[in-house]
């Protein structure tokens, strides 16, 4: 059987360079990290060191559904990004734009009840016990004007 060598696949929406080994092609998708993309990979039956180019739609197609519903086939619960949502209380996976979007949701919440937390994201400060004495500080003055050595200082504007 002679199967073409692809450039470009495309896997729950995002492009991977068919260069690519499929374990780094699987890491590019958002919501997706280096160990879930490992997991995902074993239970899909793939091996982790093939270049994407050479997959087939199958084997695509078999890595989106493990991608899409983790828990039926047995990754646990500990990969996913979202355990225990404040809404549902269900233990999720989610992906690109849902992801994002839940992410803002959690925010806006947040700045919504005024908790400390909230406050800090509507503030433009660090959130998470950061220090913030010498990082964080773009838009804010930088440092002290020093003046110049061996300059007189400017004359009163009064006139004399």
């Amino acid at each position: 059987m002679s199967q073409e060598y692809r450039y470009i696949v495309r896997i729950m929406g995002t492009d991977a360079q068919g260069t690519l080994k499929t374990f780094y092609a699987v890491s590019q998708v958002k919501g997706v990290n280096s160990s879930l993309a490992n997991a995902v990979l074993k239970k899909a039956g793939v091996n982790p060191d093939l270049r994407v180019g050479l997959l087939t739609e199958s084997d695509v197609a078999k890595i989106e559904d493990v991608i899409r519903d983790p828990a039926k086939y047995g990754i646990p619960a500990w990969m996913f990004n979202r355990r225990k949502d404040s809404d549902t209380g269900k233990d999720m996976h989610l992906l690109s734009a849902d992801l994002i979007f839940k992410i803002k949701t959690d925010i806006d919440g947040a700045k919504e009840i005024r908790s400390w937390r909230g406050y800090r994201h509507a503030y433009s400060l660090k959130v998470r016990g950061q220090r913030t004495k010498t990082t964080g500080r773009a838009g804010k003055s930088l440092g002290v004007k020093k003046k110049t050595i061996g300059q007189k200082p400017a004359a009163p504007a009064g006139g004399k």
